[in-house]
Formats: C-alpha cells, sequence, structure tokens
C-alpha cells in the first residue's frame, strides 16, 4: 500500500526546511524506522524515517529542495520488494559495471556542484551507500586536483621561465579555492545578527568579578559534588543561577519588546550558547530559577551531548528569555555578544586570568574574569542595566547569597 512521506509539521518559529540527504535511493527496501532523509531546518537537522518496511517508490523532493511543514516528499510502499535484479546467470551485472563506471550516481546537490567547477562525473570517487557520490565527495575531488596538476604545471612554469616577464607575478606554493554552499543554520544565525543590529538599540556594560571565591567552592565541594549527582560541578551552573536571580530582581531584563507593547515574562527561561559541527546551537534551559546547581549541570551536559551527535530537537532551542556566552572556553578576553532576538540582554563570559588587584590596600595577584552585558536601550535605561550586571558580580564574588537569595 503506497504511503506519503512528508516532513516534518514544524513550529510556528520555522516557516519551511531544505532537504540535505537522501539516504534511500528510489526502489531500495527500507526497514521499519530506518533513516530515509535529513530535513535542515534554520535550527536543527530533522530526520523522516520509514514508516514500515517496504521500499522508498518515489522521491518528489530532491536534496536542496525547499520543503513545507508537512509537505508530502516522496512515496513510500510498505511491505513490497525491492525491484528484482537480473539472474545471477545472465551478463547483465557485467553490463552495469562500465555503465556505472561511465556515468556514476549523484545525488542531486553532487551533480550541480560537480556541474559548476566543470568536474567530470566519472572521475569522482563515490563514497555514498552503493557507490552514490555526495557534495563531500565532490568537494574531496575539488580540493585533491590541484595537487594532483601541481607537477605538470610547475614543469610547465619551468620550461618557459626564461621567457616570463619580470613583471609577471610568480606565487609559490598552491593558491586554492573552494566554494561550498551556506548551511541553513549558518544563513539564519548571519540573518538573526544583522536584524538584532539592525532593529535594536544595542549597547555593551562591562564589568570584572573575582572567580576566586567560586573556584575554591568547587575546588573543595566538586568530588563529593559528582559522587553525589553524578555530573561535574562547574563554572557555568553559577553564573545560571545568579543570572535567575538577577533576573528575578530586574523583571525589565527579562522582557521583551512585541511592537509597541513590553512583554514581562514570569519565568526564567535562560539559553546557553553551545558549540557544536553545524554552528552556535542556544538550547534552553527552562525554568532556570527552580533547579538546582546539579539540574543545571545535567541539562548542559545533556545539551552537550546532543548538539555534538546532532540530535538537538526543535524544542531544545525554541523560546528564551535571555542567554548566556561563554567565549571564555576559547581563549576570549573582552567581547560584545550579539543580542538573540526578541531578547533584550545577554551576557558574555570569558577567560579566567589571574592579574593584580588592589584589596584593602595590598596586591593581590587573583583569577579575574571580564562580564560583558549588551542589551537593548529601547527597553533597559544603563542605570538598570548596569545594576544587573553588578547584581551577578556580586552574587559570584560570595556564591552563599546565590543559595540564600541575598
Amino acid at each position: 500500500m503506497a504511503t506519503e512521506i512528508k516532513a516534518p509539521t514544524f513550529p510556528e518559529s520555522i516557516a519551511d526546511g531544505v532537504v540535505a540527504t537522501w539516504h534511500k535511493k528510489p526502489g531500495e527496501t527500507c526497514a521499519r524506522d530506518e533513516l530515509l532523509v535529513d530535513i535542515e531546518t534554520d535550527k536543527v537537522v530533522l530526520e523522516v524515517v520509514a514508516p514500515a518496511d517496504g521500499v522508498l517508490k518515489e522521491i518528489l523532493k530532491n536534496e536542496d529542495d525547499t520543503v513545507l511543514s508537512a509537505e508530502v516528499i516522496a512515496i513510500f510502499e510498505a511491505g513490497a520488494a525491492a525491484t528484482a535484479s537480473a539472474p545471477a546467470g545472465e551478463s547483465a551485472p557485467a553490463a552495469e559495471t562500465p555503465a556505472s563506471q561511465e556515468e556514476p550516481i549523484l545525488s542531486p546537490a553532487a551533480r550541480k556542484m560537480a556541474d559548476e567547477k566543470g568536474i567530470d562525473h566519472g572521475a569522482i570517487a563515490g563514497t555514498g551507500k552503493g557507490g552514490r557520490v555526495t557534495k563531500e565527495d565532490v568537494v574531496r575531488h575539488a580540493e585533491q586536483k590541484p595537487a594532483a596538476a601541481a607537477a605538470p604545471a610547475s614543469a610547465v612554469q619551468a620550461s618557459s621561465a626564461p621567457q616570463v616577464e619580470a613583471t609577471t607575478p610568480v606565487f609559490a606554493g598552491e593558491r586554492t579555492e573552494k566554494r561550498v554552499p551556506m548551511t541553513r543554520l549558518r544563513a539564519r544565525v548571519a540573518q538573526r545578527l544583522v536584524e538584532a543590529q539592525q532593529t535594536a538599540a544595542m549597547l555593551t556594560t562591562f564589568n570584572e568579578v573575582n572567580m576566586k571565591p567560586v573556584m575554591e567552592l568547587r575546588a573543595r565541594y566538586k568530588d563529593q559534588f559528582e559522587k553525589r549527582h553524578g555530573v561535574r560541578l562547574g563554572f557555568m551552573s553559577f553564573f545560571v543561577k545568579a543570572c535567575a536571580e538577577a533576573l528575578r530582581r530586574y523583571p525589565a531584563v527579562n522582557a521583551s519588546i512585541d511592537g509597541n507593547d513590553i512583554v514581562y515574562h514570569g519565568y526564567q527561561d535562560i539559553g546557553v550558547a553551545v558549540s557544536s559541527d553545524r554552528g552556535l546551537v542556544v538550547p534552553i534551559l527552562r525554568n532556570a530559577e527552580n533547579m538546582s546547581l546539579a539540574d543545571v549541570e545535567a541539562k548542559i551536559r545533556e545539551y552537550g551531548k546532543k548538539a555534538q551527535g546532532g540530535k538537538l530537537d526543535i524544542e531544545d532551542m525554541t523560546g528564551g528569555t535571555f542567554t548566556i556566552s561563554n567565549g571564555g572556553v576559547f581563549g576570549s578576553l573582552l567581547s560584545t555578544p550579539i543580542l538573540n532576538p526578541p531578547q533584550s540582554a545577554i551576557l558574555g563570559m570569558h577567560k579566567i586570568q589571574e592579574r593584580p588587584m588592589a584589596v584593602n590596600g595590598q596586591v593581590e595577584i587573583l583569577p579575574m574574569m571580564n562580564l560583558a552585558l549588551s542589551y537593548d536601550h529601547r527597553l533597559l535605561d544603563g542605570k538598570e542595566a548596569v545594576t544587573f550586571l553588578v547584581t551577578i558580580k556580586e552574587l559570584l564574588e560570595d556564591p552563599a547569597r546565590i543559595l540564600l537569595e541575598l
């Protein structure tokens, strides 16, 4: 029985998606729940699996095609068998071998890229299922091609060296270029960053925090904490809890602008920026004000694993009233983070660095971190933004106040 394969139902925040990769070809058998196709949205890659054992009969949306929510992308026949191959005694397999060598199977995206680069289809080695040529195969072939041609080019250049004018530029080594399409996630991130700068009156205020109290507390209890809760005690949980308390005290920082209205949120859904192979993603810690340090650490660890495996769901990254970005893990000392619309503020963490500081008239070497708060000046006044950041500083420099809500 023929069944329509549809794209996932996207939430309102996602208008459409793009067919990233078909893992099955028409006529191939599929087991129930076997991966058929990846649909890339501006937030996550969604997987569409086979509804039952059967055959993928027809593909209606090729790779790189745009698809809408719940749009039909293929026809599937449950219980069917794959197209029968020629009997073993016949010579069809022998005939197919040279034909496949002359015209390998290319995915639509790979074919388009190969044609744009002027690459012979038969020269590309396919690593996909059944020898299928993918976009990555085309990119790999394009990168190897200049290296293979380097020796003849050098020989020609050497033979013609006496005839080269002195003004002709000579460049040593390879000068390769690679053009690849921007991923949908990267394109969406770029669009949102530009929108944030164009639509918000963005301003950044800075401060610094002495991390010694948090570091001493962590060193003292980290082994007991991990034994009790099964997760390591990091710095991010302290920042999340400090931000949740500061957001409770300054609700405007937790608010957002919707047209001519200000929307005040009675909850603190804090996004934590996580790096992945596809780019920067921001999963949400929902109701962070009710989470313990162990809850925060466990959730961040879960999100980190899902991000690295490309398994984050749309629900994981939908919403959020405030964002924390930690550039310090990459060595950044100072930056001005860009707002994540429609949020009104974002906190930037940075590298912990020992610096000489004046303490009660004495010079001490302390582990200091620069903090940056970018905010929408349309909604927040400077006084409110500065006092919010000072509150975070005070809570971190005396972490007992986080637990006592002082």
